[in-house]
C-alpha cells in the first residue's frame, strides 16, 4: 500500500494521476501547508526540505518500506515499480526522461515565479512579472512545436512525460487567461485529450476531495506564508 502525503498543488496532482492510471493501491494522508503543516517534526521525517509530495510505498524495493519524496524522483519510482509509463528501450527512456526534466528545471520554476509575483508579491514589480510570464510562454512555445509532430511528449506513447507537464499546463486558462493557451493549439489539443483519460479524471476527483479538506491559500495567515516564502523573519537578508 502506498501513502501520498500533499494537497492539491500541481506538483501533487501529478503524483494522483500516475497512481491512478497505474492502478496502485493508495491513501492520501492531507498535508495542510498553508497552515503550516509541513515543518512539523513527523513530516519532516519523511521530506527534510518541508515539500510535497511524498510518498511512503509499504512494499518498496527488496519488499521492505519505502519512502520517496520530489515529485519527479515519484514518477520514475512508480513507473519502474509497475514496468508502465516509462519505455523500456533506452532511446526512447530517455525521450521520456528529458521532458519531465524540462518541466522540473524550467515549466514548475517559470509558472511558479509567476504566480508567486503575481499574487504575493508587493507592487512595484513588473519586471518580475514581465520576466517569468515570458519565460512560461516560452517553454510552453517549445512543448507546443514538439506536440505538433508527436502525439505525446515523449512520441506517440502516454508516459511519465505528459503526466508530469499536464497539472502545470491545464492551468494556464486560470492563471494567464485563456487567450494565452489559445496561442497553443497542439499544448490545447494534448490538454484536452489528457483531461478525457478516466485515470485523470478520477485523479482529479480525488484532488478536489483534498483540496475541501485543506486549507487555500486564501485562507492562510500572514506567518505562515511569511515562513513557507521566505520572507519578513525568515528571510536570509
Amino acid at each position: 500500500m502506498i501513502t501520498l502525503y500533499g494537497m492539491g498543488s500541481p506538483n501533487v496532482v501529478k503524483v494522483y494521476i500516475a497512481l491512478e492510471e497505474l492502478g496502485l493501491a493508495y491513501t492520501v494522508a492531507p498535508v495542510d501547508v498553508f497552515t503550516g503543516k509541513q515543518f512539523d517534526a513527523d513530516f519532516l521525517a519523511l521530506n527534510p526540505n518541508a515539500k510535497v509530495p511524498v510518498i511512503v510505498d509499504t512494499d518498496g524495493p527488496g519488499g521492505k518500506p519505502y519512502t520517496c519524496f520530489e515529485s519527479g524522483a515519484i514518477l520514475l519510482y512508480l513507473a519502474e515499480k509497475t514496468g508502465k509509463l516509462l519505455p523500456s528501450d533506452a532511446a526512447a527512456k530517455y525521450d521520456a526522461i528529458q521532458w519531465p526534466m524540462t518541466q522540473m528545471s524550467t515549466v514548475g520554476p517559470m509558472f511558479g515565479q509567476y504566480v508567486h509575483f503575481m499574487r504575493f508579491a508587493p507592487a512595484g514589480n513588473a519586471y518580475s512579472l514581465s520576466r517569468y510570464l515570458t519565460q512560461a510562454m516560452r517553454v510552453t512555445s517549445v512543448i507546443d512545436q514538439r506536440l505538433a509532430g508527436h502525439a505525446y511528449l515523449a512520441g506517440e506513447e502516454y508516459s511519465i512525460a505528459d503526466i508530469a507537464t499536464h497539472p502545470w499546463l491545464r492551468n494556464i486558462p486560470a492563471l494567464m487567461g485563456a487567450e494565452k493557451l489559445s496561442a497553443f493549439p497542439h499544448v490545447t489539443r494534448w490538454i484536452a485529450a489528457i483531461d478525457a483519460r478516466p485515470g485523470v479524471q478520477a485523479a482529479l476527483a480525488k484532488v478536489a476531495e483534498v483540496r475541501a479538506a485543506t486549507t487555500q491559500v486564501d485562507k492562510a495567515e500572514a506567518p505562515v506564508l511569511d515562513k513557507l516564502f521566505g520572507r519578513g523573519q525568515h528571510a536570509a537578508a
